[in-house]
């Protein structure tokens, strides 16, 4: 879909898009759509039920006296309600529409609302054109790579989407940056999306090198026999029952100041899981694919964060493997000796997200000494359990950073919801005969998994743990702005974060 911003003109084809507040107000741009129709959206009010809410849509197909192939009306709703995650999920509602009509281009003109009484809006106009445009470019998603019949059933034909607005350049320049956010997600909902048997660990590793390195991230991977030298006994551990190597990928954007520590971000990369030898049911194994969802959206983080040119320093690493049964697999009771030197008796291989992270986190601080580590992954079934598909659970050393990431969450509509960490639930994984143990019982499950983290961050690590498994992908009904399986979840946060808070 070729997008393009437009000084406001005379609207001659295509579809034009025009706006409406609660109480059907119609806005400047539908007020002109309205004169050069004749009246027919006024006479089209008359007969529907089109309000203004927020999402309501009314269409007047081919107007009388115009040369445009139609007029869509949509609603913004409470002038003061409008805001950016709102904008955005309006121009994906918009899309979808255009979409569903087979529309091939169109033009919208959608101005912010004035509050009355207040006069100004939430969001500056360009900013507003910006996020209108960036909901309508998630929606335009599409993972259709394996289709081979019906593709007309899939097919969208809105090629060209011009965004009409008296700034232009200020909105150009606000989109540039959302432009580089939409492609980190894409990334990620890419890698989340394929199938197993295509993305494994060197596969993923290659990917991530050959499309970050371009844009100057320095890129390093680092093989099963490295990682063997160094002691990365819990990552590989879980590795062992498969036939594709297990790779640890580094991913470096500095674009800060030479002096300056790095903020660092770690994955959990399985690229499939079957549960090892604590395999799991049939049932239980469809989706497994999207267990590298952690890993997935570092990666799409450190591609937007390169590709806007963020000042920051950060590091990126995530750890690739699969999690498969065989003669040479982890065996429940075996113990393990991780990269930080502690001992972890495994009683379940299904537990294997949190042996891959305790490596990768470990070698991230020792390393790099960060400012902060965010982990990210798909690790307990519990999360879901207790948040279920709207919120990621967040653990942490730092209220700080807790705040931080909750902010960029409402903001972004990736929203998090802090638990908490206790020495009670860490005895729960204490271990009769090594130092730990990789399960903490039946009960805490998301928070015994956190405490297991925790014993791997060092003294004076400021550290997040996200547990994404509740919205690393969608099942159900899709929202909006995600119209596919993998939701690249955790990009959008990420970057936010960075941008409001750590950027020079």
């Amino acid at each position: 879909m070729q997008i393009s911003f437009v000084a406001p003109s005379n609207i001659a084809a295509g579809a034009w898009v025009v706006g409406a507040t609660e109480g059907a107000v119609l806005l400047p741009a539908a007020v002109r759509a309205d004169k050069a129709s004749g009246g027919a959206l006024t006479r089209a009010l008359k007969s529907s039920r089109f309000t203004g809410k927020a999402g309501q849509m009314l269409e007047v197909l081919a107007p009388a006296g115009m040369t445009v192939s139609r007029l869509l009306l949509a609603g913004l709703g409470k002038a003061e309600h409008v805001d950016e995650k709102g904008l955005e999920t309006l121009g994906a509602q918009i899309v979808a529409r255009l979409y569903a009509g087979g529309e091939t281009a169109a033009s919208l003109e959608i101005e912010v609302p004035s509050i009355p009484g207040k006069g100004g809006a939430k969001v500056k106009k360009a900013e507003a054109a910006a996020h209108l445009v960036f909901g309508a470019r998630l929606r335009s998603y599409a993972f259709d790579k394996y289709r081979t019949r019906n593709l007309e059933e899939f097919e969208k034909k809105l090629t060209t989407l011009r965004i009409v607005t008296a700034d232009t350049v200020a909105a150009k320049k606000a989109f540039a940056g959302l432009s580089a956010v939409a492609d980190g997600i894409f990334l990620a909902r890419d890698l989340v999306n394929e199938p197993p048997n295509i993305l494994y660990p060197e596969e993923f590793a290659r990917r991530a090198k050959t499309l970050l390195s371009r844009l100057g991230v320095k890129i390093e991977i680092l093989g099963e026999a490295e990682m063997k030298k160094q002691g990365f006994g819990a990552l590989l551990g879980v590795g062992k029952g498969s036939i594709r190597e297990s790779q640890l990928v580094v991913m470096q954007w500095n674009g800060g100041k030479k002096s300056s520590k790095p903020i660092a971000f770690v994955g959990k990369g399985v690229c499939f899981d079957s549960g090892g030898l604590s395999l799991k049911p049939g049932s239980g194994m469809m989706g497994m694919k999207g267990d590298m969802a952690g890993a997935a959206a570092v990666t799409g983080t450190m591609l937007a964060l390169a590709s806007r040119k963020a000042r920051v320093n950060a590091v990126g690493v995530i750890g690739l493997v699969e999690n498969m049964p065989s003669g040479d697999a982890t065996r429940p009771d075996d113990v393990l000796t991780s990269l930080s030197g502690q001992t972890i008796e495994v009683l379940n291989t299904d537990a294997e997200g949190r042996l891959v992270l305790a490596d990768a986190l470990t070698y991230t601080q020792r390393r790099f000494k960060p400012k902060f580590v965010i982990d990210l992954a798909t690790l307990t079934g519990a999360i879901v359990q207790t948040l279920g598909f709207e919120h990621a659970g967040i653990f942490s050393n730092d209220d700080q950073l807790v705040q931080r990431v909750q902010a960029a969450g409402r903001t972004t509509g990736e929203r998090v919801w802090q638990l908490p960490l206790d020495p009670f639930y860490d005895k729960m994984i204490k271990s009769k005969i090594a130092d730990m143990k990789n399960i903490g019982g039946g009960n805490s499950g998301a928070i015994s998994a956190a405490q297991f983290l925790l014993r791997f961050i060092e003294k004076g690590t400021l550290w997040a743990h996200l547990d994404i498994a509740g919205v690393a992908w969608q099942d159900g009904e899709q929202k909006p702005t995600i119209p596919s399986w993998g939701t690249g979840w955790g990009v959008r946060l990420l970057n936010r974060m960075v941008k409001e808070h750590y950027e020079a």
